[in-house]
């Protein structure tokens, strides 16, 4: 190696070079799946693991599951909703409006069950995952600190390497299948001069009494800023919030993670004019300065490289200095204490280089990287489980959180199923009379593609000349051209994606979402819809990763052959006959080129005497000896004729029964 070369590039040479050959000893525990992290994404990915009866480990850190959550939010108020009335009785219905349940056969296990609060105390989630562990009897290690995780070759694995994995007793584990459910623990904490003056959200007093009378700065503009800002609001001379964005209100994004309502009480003291105050500005920008009293002052850096004579770091007392020559600074005032509340991001200190996933760029940048299958982008066989898998649907879906993750953790373990073990993703086999029945029941029951909208969709795949298909529930949206491979199905014949979008120009933080044209409601003018509301793409052939990579721009598909927009409708009941049913069918049966109408059995019976062909529905019903059977009309009209003689008996005697479509 030349002498030139820094050293720090030597560090990582050795760094990668020691990992490629450290050994591994003999005395390892196999295992088909490791887990780390008995959190909720954890614990649901566990749940479907050993409900096939696969082989796997839970390892936890902790000595309970959902050990986050003993800690953390801070002021203990969870802002996932738990809606324990809807007026309806259908499960899957209700867990759209259930933000905390995971996925079970056990009604017992919903959440309604451990809280009656709308927004939970965190201490009934540690109580709820623990019994969820207990109750199916899940197979975790508590006490085990997975600290390092490096992949080997071998062509005897799975995926052409093993994952070895060693605890902080220095035992080792090999795993087929490595599925990170760590979560983003991580606090960011940003390195600008004067840092250590700052307090972190992580270990900050939570009693209000503590800040009585001070003037308080908090970094950060998240749902944990404006909780920390609630908390102590009554007491505090005044509250500035600084972040490098403008405020995003959850009600305006449509995105979960973003401010929510019930901590929002800082913007009304600031718009209301009650001394407190929303400021924007880059953490890299910015410097904290303590002064000879103790107080704390921000200051740009811009200031100081243009005076060029000051320590940065130092107390100083030089008001001069403090002022900046700007005598109404919006930050002139100094503060008793400031607080940092900047998120959290993943920790990929526990990975070898050879296995340490990739991060993502900017704002993802706390995120692994994954595929639209939630496998690691560089390293088969590695799937990340629950809030880190948010790089997939980041401020779009509800994929970082549990009303999100419960659904990709299942499609996670439908894909394994397939690619492992040969179980192809689960279908139902339908005639073609009934597609309309099942998608009216899906869009309006089904919380998987409510919950993960654009991320998650179901597939309906035809059979030749239309006369039967296939539904798929809650596939991969991004996974599209790898169906064949992720599932063991393939669309030769033509496929229908039902997807449920909100109207691209409606979810933005400066939008006025509550202007009065927000919504609309004539069938024509669905595809203005705002709302979510179901967009049905039909595609003759399966899309290529050329044409997903190539879709327009907010688009999660490509342009499909045809797309049918079902009007929104403000109850989220898409059942009307004439503003909803009535032109889905209309679309079906234009891309099919058949009648999906219902027949009474007497319409069925004029076709077969009359027409060529029968309409799927009475082929698929009168035909098979269904609709006939104790129906007078029916019954005096065949004898009027003379075409049967009086009193036929059961339908099993008739000779309707050996009429085909010929």
């Amino acid at each position: 190696m030349p002498a030139s070369w820094p050293r720090w590039t030597l560090s990582i040479f050795v760094a990668v070079i020691t990992s490629l050959n450290t050994a591994i000893p003999s005395n390892y525990q196999h295992l088909d799946y490791c887990v780390i992290g008995a959190g909720p994404g954890g614990l649901q990915i566990a749940y479907f693991l050993q409900q096939s009866q696969r082989q796997y480990v839970v390892f936890e850190r902790s000595n309970t599951s959902g050990s986050f959550f003993g800690r953390y939010p801070r002021h203990r108020k969870l802002i996932s909703i738990n809606k324990r009335y809807t007026g309806k009785q259908n499960k899957e219905f209700n867990l759209r409006h259930d933000w905390n349940s995971l996925l079970s056969h056990d009604d017992n296990l919903l959440y309604k069950h451990y809280s009656k609060d709308f927004f939970p105390h965190a201490d009934t989630m540690i109580h709820y995952l623990n019994d969820f562990a207990r109750i199916f009897g899940l197979k975790i290690q508590y006490n085990k600190e997975i600290k390092w995780i490096e992949a080997k070759r071998d062509q005897k694995a799975w995926n052409g390497h093993y994952f070895f994995l060693m605890d902080q007793n220095d035992h080792y584990y090999r795993c087929s299948v490595l599925l990170v459910a760590t979560g983003i623990s991580e606090p960011y904490m940003p390195n600008f001069p004067g840092s250590q003056h700052v307090e972190g959200y992580e270990n900050v007093s939570v009693d209000p009494a503590d800040f009585v009378g001070q003037a308080v700065l908090i970094l950060g503009r998240g749902n944990a800023a404006f909780e920390t800002a609630d908390n102590i609001v009554g007491v505090t001379n005044f509250i500035h919030a600084v972040s490098r964005s403008r405020i995003r209100l959850a009600w305006a994004t449509h995105y979960v993670g973003d401010i929510r309502a019930v901590n929002n009480a800082l913007l009304d003291t600031y718009q209301l004019k009650s001394l407190d105050g929303l400021l924007e500005g880059d953490m890299e920008n910015i410097v904290i300065i303590q002064d000879n009293k103790g107080k704390l002052h921000l200051r740009l850096k811009y200031h100081f490289n243009k005076n060029n004579s000051q320590d940065m770091s130092s107390n100083i007392n030089d008001q001069s200095l403090l002022s900046e020559g700007v005598d109404n600074l919006a930050v002139r005032l100094p503060y008793d204490r400031i607080i940092r509340c900047l998120g959290w991001k993943f920790d990929f200190s526990i990975f070898s280089n050879m296995s340490k996933p990739r991060s993502g760029r900017g704002r993802l940048s706390k995120y692994p990287l994954v595929k639209a299958t939630y496998e690691a982008e560089n390293l088969p066989g590695m799937f990340i489980i629950g809030t880190a898998s948010h790089s997939v649907d980041y401020r779009k879906a509800a994929g970082g959180f549990v009303h999100g993750f419960r659904y990709t953790a299942r499609a996670v373990h439908r894909l394994l199923e397939h690619r492992y073990h040969g179980v192809h993703w689960p279908t139902i086999a339908l005639p073609i009379s009934q597609l309309i029945n099942v998608i009216i029941k899906r869009i309006n029951e089904a919380s998987g593609i409510y919950q993960m909208f654009s991320v998650l969709a179901d597939i309906v795949l035809l059979q030749k000349n239309a006369t039967k298909f296939e539904y798929l529930e809650e596939y991969p949206i991004g996974a599209l051209p790898c169906l064949w491979e992720n599932t063991g199905k393939k669309a030769e014949n033509g496929l229908f994606v039902i997807n449920l979008e909100y109207g691209s120009n409606f979810s933005k933080p400066e939008a006025d979402v509550f202007h009065p044209r927000r919504s609309v409601g004539e069938p024509k003018h669905a595809w203005l819809s705002n709302f979510l509301h179901p967009v049905i793409y039909f595609y003759r052939h399966l899309p290529t990763e050329t044409e997903m990579t190539q879709r327009p721009k907010l688009w999660p598909l490509p342009r499909p052959s045809h797309i049918h927009h079902v009007v929104e409708d403000f109850l989220t009941d898409w059942t009307a006959a004439k503003a909803h049913i009535l032109p889905l069918r209309r679309f079906l049966e234009t891309c099919l080129g058949t009648d999906l109408r219902y027949f009474f059995a007497e319409s069925c019976f004029k076709f077969a005497l009359t027409n060529q062909h029968l309409p799927p529905f009475c082929h698929h019903g009168y035909l098979n000896r269904q609709g006939l059977l104790g129906n007078d009309n029916l019954q005096d009209r065949v004898e009027e004729p003379g075409y049967l003689p009086g009193d036929t008996g059961s339908v099993e005697e008739s000779p309707l029964h050996h009429l085909s479509n010929d």
